[in-house]
């Protein structure tokens, strides 16, 4: 995975925020660095060239270094009122940018719904046929503005791609509505950037931005049903699934599992993580995942499944064969 994307900009918005922090850095540091000089300047100097005249036996500074030690004072102040001033209205109109609401034309809506501790994708569409259910995984196509309609089943949640937009808050009962764009292909991690139980540094996902046409591949890959068995040994892995409690929390379309509360199957073995970006997506992960789940994400909500060691691999297999 491109992890070396966490940190640039590769979003049309993204890329406001990253101007705005260097704006922003480069005229901090650069006033820092005037206030360190005259400090040690002054602390150099120890009072030498202001003009003193003695006062009951006392030492006061002239009337002229006084004169100009208040036309500095006022300058600063008002050069530091400016300063401020200057980067409130940069920082709001930034942020207003990035959190309009409305996507600009031929955007393409996703829903996004934050649960402890994994994210439900839905690519939602007026014709039913097309509507795509996945998780953890996000996949756009290059250059099209995406509308973000956000929901939380649980806990406060955020959902944050650094290089692609700043964080928005996803509630509970309300719909927060946002857009980005990916200017270049790549893969972005993303994570949920509001603390939310004991998992929440394990709620991560990625954003696969890819060109149209293989974003269109991808997409009509995805909305096939499940791939059938080619073999005895995931035939079997599938009977064992459907007989299982698996089915009871797990969808896989072109099956008799069509439960809502985990994530949808249907295509597992062509995500590139499991559990929310915590493992690999590989067989001895997805061994470990389901024997013990507790034991690799304490506290989530996937269940422990009793499987008998020689059903074990046989399921395994089945899961890996939905690509």
């Amino acid at each position: 995975m491109n992890q070396s994307m966490w940190h640039t900009s590769s979003g049309s918005n993204a890329a406001h925020i990253q101007q705005l922090a260097v704006c922003f850095g480069l005229l901090l540091t650069t006033i820092f660095l005037i206030v360190l000089g005259i400090a040690l300047l002054t602390l150099r100097r120890r009072h030498r060239g202001i003009e003193q005249e003695p006062l009951e036996g006392s030492h006061q500074p002239s009337p002229q270094t006084e004169d100009r030690l208040q036309t500095v004072v006022s300058v600063a102040t008002g050069l530091t009122i400016l300063i401020l001033f200057g980067l409130t209205i940069a920082s709001v109109s930034v942020g207003k940018i990035v959190s309009a609401s409305v996507a600009p034309p031929a955007s393409m809506t996703i829903q996004v719904t934050g649960t402890q501790w994994w994210w439900r994708v839905r690519y939602a569409n007026d014709d039913p046929r097309l509507v795509l259910d996945t998780a953890n995984e996000i996949h756009i196509p290059v250059g099209r503005p995406i509308a973000i309609r956000g929901n939380s089943d649980d806990v406060i949640h955020s959902f944050w791609v650094p290089s692609l937009q700043g964080k928005r808050d996803l509630i509970p009962g309300r719909t927060t509505l946002e857009w980005l764009q990916a200017d270049r292909p790549g893969e972005y991690r993303g994570q949920c950037a509001e603390f939310c139980g004991l998992q929440h540094a394990h709620m991560a996902f990625w954003v696969v931005v890819e060109p149209p046409d293989r974003f269109k591949t991808w997409m009509d890959h995805q909305l096939q049903p499940s791939a059938e068995p080619v073999d005895d040994q995931t035939r079997h892995g599938r009977d064992i699934f459907l007989k299982k409690a698996c089915i009871l929390c797990h969808a896989i379309r072109g099956t008799d599992a069509a439960a809502q509360i985990g994530p949808d199957l249907t295509h597992f073995a062509s995500r590139r993580t499991i559990a929310a970006g915590t493992l690999a997506n590989n067989k001895g992960n997805l061994a470990g995942w389901i024997a013990d789940p507790q034991t690799i994400k304490p506290g989530t909500r996937m269940a422990t499944v009793p499987i008998q060691s020689a059903e074990m691999q046989p399921l395994i297999d089945y899961l890996e064969s939905l690509k």
